[in-house]
Parts: structure tokens; C-alpha cells; sequence
């Protein structure tokens, strides 16, 4: 179709490795091309370097993207790959996300080698998780629960379990189910119960605004029913992500014509939250997350706002 080699950027761990193929294979399928049109260029970020604390304490989801973009702006690659969810509200100059695939199981697995689901697991128990949405939400329905830091790819969280550094963690479960990995699913949790972050289960893929044939490439393959539900979500994060700490959950579903959000904002500690569920028209997906954050802003209030600032302190 083309004479120019695709460059597609990526992260090196197993599951970005995992999503850069998937979009690469979806490519191949949709414009009849060949492993040999393609080269996957692996880039390491500062959040993969970034190993001793959370990810909150260290600048947030920009760690994941920055070296990515920048190959993408000075042309070392066509396009990035990411997992959704790791994507900052705002982008460079000059980039857009072009394209999203479509998305994966939504929801969060609980994983332990000793007990059957969250609601299971004794007094003073042990849950390892790098989220901070993942630590509230813990705290809020088990307060009595122990939660600790600690990061590192799949395979080394589970060894912690294993190691006995905790009794149990958390994962999403369309990582696990690209990487073939969801057997080590203990159980997952619904939505109702632990709302998801946002973005998660969804693939994108960032572009150069303006690169005619990769646009061209990845409208193929583009699903409009996920980039529906991740601008309702995106929209909601932008408008609340003021705070340096702020564990935020948000969740949108679409059905024909209609898009229902479902968005939550904890407290760190899990000791003080607000909710809120809206429904709105699936084509005006970004207004229905703006007025959605904007409610929940007027609802929770200045005082709870202020209490996260503290909790940065």
C-alpha cells in the first residue's frame, strides 16, 4: 500500500510490547500489509524508571507519555501507542489522539493467593496496589484493611503475593486478558462496586495532526464507540484534575444514541467521597463529562477540594 516502513512507539513491557502488536495487527488485517511495513520502536519513559514510589508523588500520568511524544513530534516514530488510561487530559502541541480500539473488559481483578474476593479477607489484611483511586476505594469499603505501595510489572506483583509482602493486589482485567494472562484472576470486581479509572481497558493511538496517511491508516481500524466514551471520561478528568492527589473514577457506556457517566472522587484515605450518574446524548459525549465534573464539583464541595490539597502536603 505504502513504501514508507510504519514506525509504531511503544513502551517496553509486556503489555504495551502486547497493544503495540494488537494495533499493528489490526492494521495488517484492515490494508492487506506485512509484518515488514511495520517496525515496533520500544521507548523507554520516566514512570518505567521510576520504581521506589507512587506514581502521584512523582508527577502523574506524564511520566508514561513525554519520550513517547516527543519521538512522535520530532519523527523518530509515526505513531504511539498507549494504554488510555496513562494519557494527561492535555496534549502537545501538534498531536492528537487519532484513533482508539475497541475497548476491553473494563473492570478491576482482584487477585489472591488466599482469599476469594475483597470482601473475604480478615481485619489488618494486606492489599499491594500503586493506584491511588485503587487505595481509596480499598479504604472506603474496607477500612480496616492495610494498603501498601508497591510497583512493577505483572509479573513481579504477582511474585510479592507469593513472597508474602501482601495478601492480595489489584490489576485491571483487560491487561491481564491481552497478555493471556486472566487465569491468575481471583475475581473481578464489578463496576458497581469499584468504579474503574478512567481510560481503563481502552487502547489509543497518538498521532502528528496533519499526517494524512497515518490518519488515513488508523481511521480503519478506529472504533467510534470507545473514542465516544473516552471523551465523556477525558472531559470529566480535565475539568476535575486540579489536585496533585486525587483519587477520581469515571465510567462511560454507550447504548445506540445514549451515553451513560458514571463519576466518583475520594479522599485519599477513602474516608470521605461523592458520586454522580448522568445520561446525555452519545454525540455530545465531552459536554455530558464536563457537566458531569461540574456537578460533582458543586457537590463535594470547596471543603473536601481543600482536604485533597492537605492530603498533598
Amino acid at each position: 500500500m505504502q513504501s514508507k516502513l510504519i514506525k509504531i512507539g511503544t513502551r517496553g513491557s509486556k503489555l504495551a510490547l502486547a497493544q503495540a502488536y494488537e494495533t499493528r495487527n489490526r492494521l495488517m488485517a484492515t490494508h492487506g500489509m506485512g509484518e515488514d511495513d511495520f517496525e515496533i520502536v520500544v521507548i523507554k519513559t520516566t514512570g518505567d524508571r521510576i520504581l521506589d514510589r507512587p506514581l502521584s508523588e512523582a508527577g502523574g500520568k506524564g511520566l508514561f507519555t513525554k519520550e513517547i511524544e516527543d519521538a512522535l513530534l520530532d519523527g523518530r516514530i509515526d505513531m504511539a501507542v498507549h494504554s488510555s488510561k496513562d494519557m494527561p487530559t492535555w496534549l502537545p502541541d501538534g498531536l492528537e489522539l487519532s484513533c482508539f480500539l475497541p475497548r476491553e473488559d473494563v473492570r478491576d481483578a482482584f487477585i489472591s493467593r488466599k482469599y476469594t474476593c475483597l470482601t473475604d479477607m480478615p481485619e489488618g489484611a494486606v492489599v499491594g496496589t500503586s493506584s491511588l483511586r485503587r487505595q481509596a476505594l480499598v479504604k472506603k469499603l474496607r477500612p480496616d484493611l492495610k494498603v501498601i505501595t508497591y510497583r512493577g510489572n505483572v509479573q513481579r506483583r504477582l511474585q510479592k503475593l507469593d513472597e508474602g509482602v501482601a495478601d492480595a493486589t489489584l490489576l485491571a482485567c483487560a491487561g491481564l486478558k491481552r497478555l493471556g494472562d486472566e487465569d491468575v484472576i481471583t475475581a473481578p470486581i464489578e463496576v458497581d462496586q469499584f468504579l474503574p479509572a478512567v481510560g481503563q481497558g481502552a487502547i489509543t493511538i497518538e498521532s502528528r495532526i496533519g499526517d494524512e496517511m497515518i490518519s488515513g491508516l488508523l481511521a480503519g481500524i478506529h472504533h467510534e464507540t470507545t473514542a465516544k466514551e473516552l471523551a465523556c471520561e477525558r472531559a470529566f478528568l480535565r475539568v476535575l484534575d486540579g489536585s496533585c492527589r486525587t483519587p477520581i473514577a469515571g465510567l462511560a457506556q454507550v447504548d445506540g444514541d445514549r451515553l451513560t457517566f458514571s463519576g466518583l472522587v475520594l479522599l485519599p484515605d477513602g474516608s470521605e467521597h461523592y458520586d454522580i450518574t448522568v445520561a446525555g446524548s452519545a454525540d455530545e459525549a465531552e459536554m455530558v463529562g464536563v457537566n458531569a465534573a461540574n456537578r460533582l464539583k458543586e457537590k463535594a464541595g470547596e471543603a473536601f477540594f481543600a482536604a485533597v490539597l492537605a492530603a498533598c502536603q
